[in-house]
């Protein structure tokens, strides 16, 4: 049971519909970690035990009414929560990470790469990568009952077919194979893992589809689920929603809606989320670990004041949290510059015997050294390499450019040593990224060599790993040659190399280069681009005060499926300010998408208002 410890900012004045128990509020030692004021009263108080204490309430600053409920709370999906543990049971066929570290930058909502984005097969290191989203691949198919090496998994006959199979002709292939081969569970399994494991969605659609077309598979609701995943990432949102009401109403249960919220936290868009979490509600579904996971996941990014509300809720429905859930809390902190609240959240986390995994520790480092406090982040970089960095090999990817943030080269160069005799992908990439951040150009190129001299055809995203260093230098001409390189060696262009390619031109003052290449781009592949490219474009048009190209990119991020978001605007009413233009009716657009402005923006759009009163006015009038 969770004690009674302190209460948060009354949910009635944000539309939070939760009726909680009628009780008094005590005031927690560890009240520094959050706001000074304390709310409580009669109506809504949040509960928290002695060992969640530092998940109490977030924030209490008031805020308009979110209408996030009507009557009760409803988020849903977790590949690890029904209430326990045999979620892990429900989740096969490969739903891949919705969302990882290695490939999503979430402060500026890059979303999943797109299909081209290949990898040779090759795993990119031991290291498990945990998702920010936690709907994950499962290996427990009745027939499948070991995990399969990465190396084995390349080796799927049935994968190896669709992969050679090109465009639309993936159902004729299928065909084909399935006239000399035995089609089993575990075949398709595997095949489906390979395919999201490299992100072509795609081609894993199509194979869903030709199983269902064609009754090869008995589906049942974890392949309806993952059917709902892959509609989402190829065609958006609006189709995966459609395609539920064509799901057999006995299979249209907790885990088909939970894999649309996901993908809805994914995209970043907060309305469709709430929607599926009030369905998900009125349908009976339970409130879990995961649940409560993607509305952190969500506001965290979005609108970290609803984060208390999602404790009152975690609070109320007697949800414990998770080592994920804490991730999401301490970033969310370190996010915040709250260095003393992220801090007792790791104590809160550890009293309750839950110890900081690698990524945590991680991110711990990260916002220690943002914060400028460096002994803090040596001491928890320590604390990660163990005893014996060799015996701890496993550590070395996620050191690397963790050392080099900090500015210690030596270290670097200590840890890079260990790797260097027998890397993998994972480690190069990552000692590349490091060098770069040191400006060591010539090291991360020595280090790319030898990636390209190992493995003979690496992919786009291992090349992006270099582009990146260049673009932070503002290296054009050994970006241009590095990717007349990669064409050359066949490898395939898509939204990471665009992004480069995009930053690279940016950061020589070449803004239309970037425009009009981006554009082609996405026309000549159909692919979307990721938001950074935009937003890099968007920002130096607004700085240029070039209103009408910073309206143009606003339009053409919507255009490409992005939800629009506070920072649009931002750079929206920078590019006003620039242009010493008034922006007539800026206000009423963020209204129509839901956006509430903070206090940063806010100051922007007085700025740009039309008709905001000054001294002169005022003398005038």
């Amino acid at each position: 049971m969770w004690a009674l410890r302190r209460a948060s900012y009354p949910l009635k004045n944000r539309g939070f519909n939760i009726r909680a128990s009628r009780t008094s509020c005590a005031k927690s030692e560890v009240e520094s970690c959050y706001s000074n004021e304390e709310y409580c009263n009669s109506d809504s108080c949040l509960v928290i035990s002695d060992g969640y204490k530092a998940l109490k309430r977030f924030y209490s600053t008031s805020h308009g009414s979110s209408k996030f409920l009507t009557g009760w709370c409803s988020f849903s999906s977790q590949a690890h929560s029904k209430g326990s543990d045999q979620e892990e049971d429900d989740l096969e066929d490969g739903f891949s990470e919705l969302e990882s570290p290695a490939s999503v930058d979430e402060e500026s909502g890059d979303e999943l790469i797109s299909e081209p984005e290949l990898s040779d097969g090759e795993d990119d290191g031991d290291v498990v990568k945990e998702p920010q989203n936690e709907l994950e691949l499962s290996d427990t198919e009745a027939d499948v009952t070991e995990k399969r090496s990465p190396r084995k998994r390349a080796s799927s006959a049935l994968f190896n077919a669709i992969l050679v199979a090109p465009g639309f002709s993936v159902q004729t292939a299928l065909d084909k194979w399935e006239d000399e081969n035995d089609l089993t569970r575990s075949e398709i399994w595997l095949a489906m893992l390979n395919l999201r494991k490299r992100r072509m969605y795609g081609k894993a659609l199509l194979l869903s589809e030709w199983l269902e077309s064609t009754k090869r598979l008995d589906f049942v609701e974890r392949d309806y689920a993952s059917r709902i995943d892959l509609i989402a990432k190829v065609h958006g949102l609006h189709k995966a929603e459609n395609y539920i009401e064509k799901i057999p109403e006995t299979f249209r249960g907790e885990i088909v809606y939970r894999t649309l919220l996901a993908n809805c936290v994914a995209a970043n868009n907060v309305k469709k989320a709430e929607e599926v979490f009030n369905k998900m509600r009125d349908l009976g579904f339970p409130i879990t670990s995961f649940v409560c996971n993607q509305l952190l996941l969500l506001y965290k990014r979005l609108d970290k004041k609803k984060i208390a509300d999602v404790l009152l809720l975690m609070e109320k429905e007697n949800v414990k949290p998770t080592l994920f859930t804490y991730g999401i809390l301490i970033d969310a902190k370190g996010q915040s510059n709250d260095i003393t609240g992220m801090d007792q959240i790791v104590e809160s986390m550890k009293a309750e015997g839950i110890e900081p995994s690698l990524h945590v520790q991680a991110t711990l480092v990260k916002h220690y050294v943002s914060g400028g406090l460096v002994e803090k982040a040596e001491a928890v970089l320590k604390e990660m390499e163990g005893g014996n960095i060799k015996e701890n090999r496993g550590t070395c990817r996620t050191l690397l450019p963790l050392y080099a943030a900090l500015g210690k080269a030596e270290d670097v160069g200590r840890i890079w040593k260990v790797c260097e005799p027998n890397p993998n992908l994972g480690e190069c990439m990552a000692a590349i990224e490091a060098w770069g951040k040191l400006k060591k150009i010539e090291e991360a190129e020595a280090v790319f060599d030898m990636m390209l001299k190992t493995w003979k055809k690496p992919s786009s995203k291992h090349y992006s790993a270099l582009m990146k260093v260049y673009a932070n230098h503002k290296m054009l001409a050994k970006g241009k040659d590095l990717v007349k390189r990669m064409v050359d060696n066949g490898g395939r262009i898509g939204p990471l190399t665009w992004d480069a390619l995009v930053k690279l031109y940016v950061g020589a003052g070449e803004v239309e280069k970037a425009d009009s290449m981006l554009q082609r781009a996405a026309q000549q592949n159909q692919m979307k681009p990721m938001f950074t490219s935009y937003m890099a474009i968007m920002d130096k048009y607004a700085k240029r005060g070039d209103v009408h190209n910073t309206e143009k990119m606003f339009h053409r991020m919507r255009q490409a499926g992005y939800v629009v978001r506070l920072r649009q605007f931002q750079a929206l009413s920078d590019a006003y300010i620039n242009a010493k233009a008034p922006a007539y009716g800026i206000k009423e657009r963020m209204k129509a998408d839901n956006i509430l402005p903070n206090k940063g923006v806010a100051a922007l759009l007085a700025q740009v208002d039309p008709f905001r009163k000054t001294a002169v006015s005022d003398l005038l009038d």
